[in-house]
């Protein structure tokens, strides 16, 4: 008897375990202080010690879209900082070539203000980037 008890349960295990595996990763934002958040900001780190200000930080299938500004250790501004796109490879968080996404003149704000547009120029040159991680452009 125990030993059916013991089968039952560990059948009733891998299925839960497929269950989750099946489950989509959904658009979401990283709680602060989350080891994911920390994950993609490590991405951006020049240094250990660096911090940011979080302006804007989505997730979605192994892609996020970060707008931060680095601080020194009083808070200030270190520099302009700016939005980032971050792909998880090989467990961590890799900052990407925004400069591959070409230009257009009639959306001068670029990755700055991610206009349709340019989610578009940037979907065609990074495969698999998914829309719903971009803040909706300002008007």
């Amino acid at each position: 008897m125990k030993h059916l008890t013991f089968l039952f349960l560990a059948i009733g295990l891998v299925g839960l375990g497929r269950i989750n595996a099946q489950v989509p990763d959904q658009a979401h934002i990283p709680g602060k202080g989350s080891a994911e958040r920390e994950a993609i900001l490590n991405g951006l780190r020049s240094n250990p010690q660096e911090k940011f200000q979080v302006h804007f930080i989505k997730v979605h299938n192994g892609w996020a879209w970060v707008d931060t500004t680095p601080l020194d250790s009083k808070g200030q501004a270190t520099a302009e900082g700016g939005p980032n796109l971050l792909r998880l490879v090989a467990g961590k968080w890799k900052v990407q070539d925004l400069s591959k996404v070409a230009d257009d003149p009639n959306d001068p704000m670029g990755p700055e203000d991610a206009s349709a547009v340019y989610v578009r120029n940037l979907r065609k040159v990074f495969k698999g980037c998914p829309a719903d991680i971009f803040p909706k452009p300002s008007q």
